[in-house]
């Protein structure tokens, strides 16, 4: 009788309580920005991002500096899921696939009818087009045990998948001028690490010192500096370990591991606070339902939850997938719902897609809107949603 290696439950429950609190810790965030930038000390909130420190302001040390190791960890994730993972089988990709490209495409289309009437709104399309995965995850952990296991990892596995979406639009869509000495830098940084990789080099240190190199070289490029965090973790070497926990020699699951606390419970939070806040005051109906804040609320809230339902119930109905076990139709219906919930990568994504800081709160305005509206459908949806009747 040959025996049937699974990945161990017990690393998914991990990650997902890790993500749960960080989403929770992000909420959190997310509120004190939006009560600080409302309150008598905005003002010294919106200085205090735009001061220099050396030759950058906080805000771009954040987004472009610390948002890196974001990048870096969202590259981890995705380089484990394909070799070692949930997604290391086509079979097991096709799903998360079809639903998350399906769920990119559709608030890409509700965005964009929305707003093609105004001029220079087009190039906000990606916007609404990530899923948040602590913010969404951290919505089904207020939910405890009414949420399938089965959903919160085809959530996870959606959202990871997406990601991989958002970090190719901010290569292609967001790069404005190229420096081709920089990039020629860059790319010989990626060949001394893929060297390292193919001698079996397991020490860290060299290839977290060619990553900070791979930074500097892609900063000055013209390419978003972010998008080093990615390319550095396509080289980080990984031994597989399918049916049994994360190899202690294995360099990728070490530096993912020691990363994640530090990007959950610090990075990520940081950067919600720091552009989450927009002042509400004095805001009137024409400014919240200008074009731009509800084409990103309709393709987050609208956008999402139609693509990504549409692409499992098609699935399931030409029968290359099955519905997740042990849920119903409309507790998946509430998971897509979740799927609306866009607000780091969402927000990244307006920042670099408008410079006009009038664009960037109506970007913030929408984006703060969709999310909400679809965590509070999600969670009132899933919380009186009954699963399937038991066997007798």
């Amino acid at each position: 009788m040959v025996a049937v290696l699974k990945k161990p439950r017990s690393a998914l429950r991990a990650f997902l309580r890790s993500e749960a609190s960080g989403g929770i810790l992000l909420m959190a965030a997310a509120a004190a920005a939006l009560v600080v930038a409302n309150s008598p000390l905005a003002e010294d909130y919106f200085h205090a991002l735009h001061v220099l420190v050396g030759p950058l302001s906080l805000a771009h040390w954040i987004n472009d500096g610390l948002m890196t190791l974001f990048f870096l960890l969202v590259g981890l994730e995705i380089k484990r899921e394909f070799v070692d993972g949930h997604l290391a089988n086509w079979s097991d990709r096709a799903l998360p696939a079809i639903a998350a490209l399906a769920g990119m495409i559709c608030p890409a289309l509700v965005y964009l009818a929305l707003t093609n009437s105004t001029p220079g709104l087009a190039r906000g399309w990606a916007i609404p087009a990530a899923t948040d995965i602590a913010f969404a995850i951290g919505v089904m952990a207020l939910l405890g045990r009414r949420v399938p296991a089965s959903l919160k990892l085809l959530l996870t596995t959606i959202a990871i998948v997406d990601d991989m979406g958002a970090v190719a639009v901010i290569a292609l869509a967001y790069t404005s001028g190229i420096h081709g000495l920089a990039l020629l830098a860059a790319g010989a940084v990626m060949a001394v690490m893929f060297v390292l990789n193919r001698t079996g080099v397991k020490n860290l240190f060299p290839y977290l010192v060619l990553a900070g190199l791979l930074w500097l070289a892609v900063l000055l490029s013209g390419v978003h500096a972010t998008i080093a965090g990615v390319l550095a973790a396509s080289l980080i070497p990984i031994r597989a370990t399918p049916g049994a926990p994360d190899a202690e020699d294995s360099p990728l699951h070490r530096l993912e591991h020691a990363l994640h606390p530090l990007v959950a419970y610090v990075i990520v939070p940081i950067f919600g606070f720091a552009n989450a806040g927009v002042a509400l005051t004095g805001l009137g109906s024409e400014q919240i339902l200008a074009a731009l804040p509800l084409g990103v609320a309709a393709g987050l809230f609208v956008g999402k939850q139609v693509g990504v339902f549409a692409a499992l119930w098609f699935c399931c109905r030409i029968g290359i997938a099955k519905r997740p076990s042990g849920a119903t139709w409309v507790q998946t219906y509430a998971m897509c719902l979740l799927c609306g919930i866009g607000f780091t990568m969402s927000l990244f994504v307006g920042g670099l897609a408008f410079s006009d800081q009038l664009l960037v709160d109506e970007v913030k305005i929408g984006v703060l809107g969709g999310s909400i509206l679809s965590a509070l459908a999600g969670w009132l949806l899933m919380r009186f949603s009954k699963g399937p009747p038991k066997a007798g």
